[in-house]
């Protein structure tokens, strides 16, 4: 899968699209794949504030279990609850039904372009 050019990028492999103030927060696919089958999402509650930088969850996977980083400051506005049910949908559609949480932008972050975030994986390689 190739990285959607319309999102910032974590040097995490964590994922932002932000509208108006709200951020919402997927794992990339590389990050995905690298883990495989995602059986267990934590989640944060609604209403707790992190910032950018700070671990928010884990994911879960057959293989291991990797934090969970915002990309940028903010309060959570919504979590995906799906995941709790089905986890899997990460693995399945990481840039659609598999984001994780949505936050009220409050901070900054350190975030990369869609070309940045390609080169680093080509450095990781």
């Amino acid at each position: 899968m190739s990285v959607p050019q319309d999102l910032q990028y974590t040097k995490t492999h964590e994922w932002v699209r932000i509208e108006d103030d709200v951020a919402t927060i997927g794992i990339t696919d590389h990050a995905q794949e690298e883990l495989g089958d995602v059986v267990f999402v934590e989640l944060p509650e609604g209403g707790t504030s992190f910032e950018a930088g700070d671990s928010f969850g884990a994911v879960e996977s057959v293989k291991a279990v990797s934090d969970l980083y915002a990309p940028v400051g903010g309060e959570v506005v919504e979590v995906n609850s799906a995941l709790e049910d089905a986890p899997e949908k990460i693995n399945e559609d990481p840039y659609g039904g598999g984001w994780i949480l949505k936050l009220r932008v409050s901070g900054e972050g350190d975030l990369l372009s869609a070309a940045d975030y390609e080169k680093l994986l080509e450095e990781e390689e």
